[in-house]
């Protein structure tokens, strides 16, 4: 299987699997308990606590708190603030291209608090939001603006400084969801958003495991009740599972630091493209204009539906998604490619491919020459 699903999942790292095994058999005590075992279980948990404020810039190992994932981070950041504010600050401002975690959840905000109300910044034809409007867009009842770091479906890179910087010039609160860029782009030394979301599993860290970071000071009210996590987030920590966190934290850190490898997974992306551009006739790569991440491609092929050449792609040995993966099996086109002005037939037939640091160039050539014969098989 040549595996072309990174941004849905990684896989995990040898490194990762061998200390999550460790942590298992030698740190399975609560680590809320007194004893020694249990103080051993916390010290693990203060040690990647450490090591996922490294990888996020070098912030403060107080502001990490540990989730589920980074969807119960989104939840945690966006709903434990808009409750924890007066009733007059009901409006978050957001964008049409977030993640599913953010767009539902603002739906469902609708129907539970009073005079809920969500803004949404222009997006252009690129896939990323215009910074400029949202001056105009707050107002004395806006509570939060929520933009992501990356976009998951086109990795087109966010104005995220410029975003943080109109927020804190207004006094509004910014959380910005970071599952995408989060072991895939060095963090600024100082973060700009107040509150910041991602998923050890994108970065070749296990599932169930997830990160909110929430600048010191700022109140906010845990949606599950319990004295963990400096009482943010209750319930006993998945110890495993944030040790893992913390491997693959230390690994990312590593690997980030040579700027040539970036470059040589970006170089096998842009490959990729070219190839498969050359090969298939009126295929389009969409969102070339914008600084994207450097392992993703949105390629549509106009008037084929996504989910038959997913499932020719699969049977053939190459793994891709359309659009989130959370939304895979859905035979509508993307909001997010919808948002920015993508035509439904060509939407309809858009396909991601996400690669990793462990991509190599031979599994690119072959999979160029795969979605060629899957193309043209389903043309036929």
């Amino acid at each position: 299987m040549i595996y072309l699903d990174n941004n849905a999942t990684t896989k995990p790292s040898d490194a990762v699997v061998q200390a999550m095994e460790r942590a298992l058999k030698e740190a399975w005590a609560n680590p809320s308990s007194v004893h020694r075992a249990g103080q051993a279980a916390r010290r693990e948990i203060d040690l990647a606590r450490a090591q996922i404020a490294q990888l996020l810039g070098g912030v403060s190992a107080r502001t990490i708190t540990f989730t589920s994932g980074a969807t119960e981070s989104i939840n945690l950041a966006i709903r434990g603030v808009l409750v924890a504010m007066p009733p007059t600050k009901r409006t978050i401002i957001t964008s049409p291209i977030e993640h599913e975690a953010i767009r539902d959840l603002c739906v469902a905000l609708q129907g539970e608090l009073d005079a809920f109300a969500v803004k949404h910044m222009p997006v252009s034809r690129e896939g990323v939001v215009d910074a400029s409007a949202l001056e105009s867009l707050i107002d004395e009842s806006t509570g939060l603006v929520s933009v992501q770091w990356a976009n998951n479906e086109t990795g087109a890179i966010q104005p995220v400084d410029e975003v943080a910087r109109i927020c804190k010039v207004r006094k509004v609160l910014f959380h910005s969801d970071a599952t995408q860029v989060i072991g895939k782009l060095l963090m600024p030394s100082e973060l700009q958003c107040d509150l910041l979301s991602c998923s050890a599993h994108k970065f070749h860290g296990p599932k169930g495991v997830g990160v909110l970071h929430v600048r010191e000071g700022l109140g906010i009210r845990p949606q599950v009740w319990g004295v963990q996590e400096l009482g943010r987030r209750g319930g006993t920590e998945n110890v495993p599972g944030i040790v893992g966190m913390g491997a693959a934290a230390r690994e990312a850190i590593a690997w980030l630091a040579d700027e040539r490898n970036r470059e040589a997974v970006a170089t096998l992306r842009d490959q990729f493209e070219r190839g498969v551009l050359q090969r298939v006739e009126g295929s389009v790569v969409i969102g070339t204009g914008a600084d994207r991440l450097w392992n993703t491609t949105n390629i549509a092929f106009p008037h084929l539906e996504a989910e038959a050449l997913l499932m020719l792609l699969s049977e053939s040995g190459v793994a891709a998604s359309a659009g989130a993966a959370c939304s895979s099996g859905s035979l509508d086109p993307s909001p997010v490619l919808l948002a920015m002005g993508v035509p439904e037939p060509v939407a309809h037939g858009a396909v991601r491919f996400s690669l990793s640091r462990e991509t190599t160039a031979q599994e690119i050539d072959n999979a160029i020459d795969i979605v060629a014969r899957c193309v043209a098989k389903l043309r036929s």
